[in-house]
């Protein structure tokens, strides 16, 4: 009574995870495949307490039979399923699948016809030690293991190639039951029927780790969720979105580092991430507070930055914050790592582009304007003394008359090469239009300005230019307006745009003095 017992009550523990599964999921084409082969799991036990019931040899064959046929579809099932796990599951749905049933066939026609007892033997008491074993059951038996290793191999394969945690922890859990069914089925051949008559028998082997092996199954589908379709597309997106992704949960700690981000990641799954310390291995960046504030204070928003890495090739990095909320709870954050450094390089050539003149190379009269604007209130605020300097090329116009427009391009070339020989490293020079040139000099008193401004008229007078294209050196000289604003003078009252213009409208009329007075001079104001 204790055996047919066993074997019923792993029946009804096989038939309660049935239910189970069949309550807790949302049935897919994987639940339905798994639920079909948990059937075929609760019909083994069943059919072997049936055999120890009935007394009738014949009906006895006949339920023995139909064990060993479900046996077979066991591991096939097994098999079937470790394909869907593996991704593999369009094998069965081309020619090659004919190749993948036909030896479970072979092992199902085998037991059916039974050809000469060469499969099993009548039957004695009904005892599975009293049973005959012929050619046919072991090849059974070797076609059985043959599928949970097959299936064992194709789990095991998806497990190396899995490289998030989480699924590498499921492919886990299932390659356990398989491995537990293969060692009690094998253990069953070995002690009850290899060894049958030295030993006595042990019941319920294969029952049991069919259940075993149910138990593995069931904990992964309801804990592991492996069987949940999204989960696995989410994971495969997230493992091949260019973006690093790190998850954190309510405290903290990282839940999971995407395959983009784990080779460079400082951190480790389980580890605790510190926001500050991501900062700290940046550059300075003045949002850097903002950022910090808004990421501890109201941690419910997204919020982001800009974060500069590296000493000699800066990368560029954007990061990306936000809240994942579970009914108006915030159960934890993601935050992605946009590498942005080559879109960052190409903006600072097209910001280059659009700041610079395109002959010269110097800068260009909007970025100059747009540049004073931003120093004269910083100039206003600390009162700081600063001087303008806008020169005129005298007689340009003859050059180009005499020599060409193709010469009086390499006339302007080589008078922006002699001014930048005497500025000083803070000083800014643009091309203001045509041949006119503004040179801005900040933290520089009228004395200073006019050494300056001085230095810039003879350097150019006294170097004659020769051009490529002509064999004659060319002797050019400028006049010079300067505007110098001392400490106490600085306009702190007007829009900064009003007073840019205001300054150089002034410096303007000194430059028109000085080519009135005669060119090559200096007038100031």
């Amino acid at each position: 009574m204790f055996t047919f017992s066993v074997d019923l009550v792993l029946f009804f523990i096989l038939f309660v995870l049935f239910v189970y599964v069949f309550a807790i999921s949302t049935i897919g084409s994987l639940h339905k495949a798994y639920l079909v082969f948990h059937f075929t799991m609760m019909l083994w036990p069943l059919l072997q307490f049936a055999i120890k019931t009935v007394e009738d040899e014949e009906v006895k064959l006949v339920f023995q039979q139909a064990a060993f046929i479900d046996g077979i579809l066991l591991v096939v099932g097994w098999f079937v399923f470790a394909l869907f796990l593996a991704g593999q599951s369009g094998l069965l749905r081309r020619r090659l699948s004919l190749t993948i049933y036909l030896p479970a066939l072979f092992g199902v026609v085998g037991v059916i016809v039974n050809p000469r007892g060469m499969f099993l033997t009548s039957l004695q008491g009904g005892d599975i030690a009293q049973h005959g074993y012929g050619i046919l059951f072991w090849i059974y038996i070797a076609i059985s293991l043959s599928y949970l290793i097959a299936s064992l191999y194709a789990i095991y394969q998806t497990r190396k190639s899995a490289s998030a945690p989480r699924i590498v922890k499921q492919v886990r859990r299932v390659i356990k039951g398989i491995l537990v069914l293969f060692i009690f089925i094998l253990s069953d051949v070995i002690f009850n029927v290899v060894l049958a008559q030295w030993l006595p028998i042990i019941p319920g082997l294969t029952s049991l780790g069919i259940l075993l092996s149910a138990v593995f199954f069931v904990i992964a589908i309801r804990r592991d969720k492996v069987f949940n379709l999204l989960t696995i597309a989410h994971q495969d997106i997230i493992d091949t979105i260019q973006y690093g992704i790190l998850v954190l949960d309510d405290n903290e700690t990282v839940v999971e580092i995407n395959k983009t981000l784990r080779p460079e990641a400082q951190w480790r799954i389980g580890d605790r991430f510190r926001v500050e310390d991501l900062l700290s291995k940046a550059k300075d960046e003045p949002n850097k507070a903002a950022f910090l504030e808004a990421y501890r204070t109201d941690p419910m928003k997204s919020s982001e930055i800009e974060l500069i890495f590296g000493e000699n090739e800066h990368r560029y990095i954007l990061v990306h914050v936000a809240p994942i909320i579970v009914e108006s709870t915030m159960i934890g954050r993601s935050i992605t790592f946009q590498d942005v450094s080559e879109v960052r390089r190409l903006l600072n050539r097209l910001e280059q582009l659009a700041a610079t003149d395109g002959l010269t190379g110097c800068y260009n009269r909007y970025y100059l304007t747009r540049h004073l604007e931003q120093e004269v209130r910083k100039n206003a605020r600390y009162r700081i003394p600063f001087a303008f300097i806008l020169l005129d090329i005298d007689w340009f116009k003859r050059i180009n008359d005499q020599y060409g427009h193709l010469v009086g391009d390499e006339v302007l070339c080589s008078v922006v090469s002699k001014i930048q020989q005497v500025l000083r490293r803070t000083d800014t020079l643009a091309r203001y239009g045509g041949e006119e040139f503004m040179i801005y000099m900040p933290h520089a008193d009228s004395t200073q300005a006019s050494i300056l401004a001085e230095r810039v008229r003879s350097v150019i007078e006294l170097h004659a230019i020769t051009v490529d294209s002509s064999a004659d050196s060319i002797s050019v000289t400028v006049s010079l307006g300067l505007v110098s604003i001392g400490a106490d003078k600085v306009e702190h009252k007007l829009e900064p745009a009003s007073y840019v213009r205001q300054l150089f409208a002034s410096v303007d009329e000194a430059l028109y003095e000085a080519k009135k007075g005669g060119r090559n001079r200096i007038v100031s104001r």
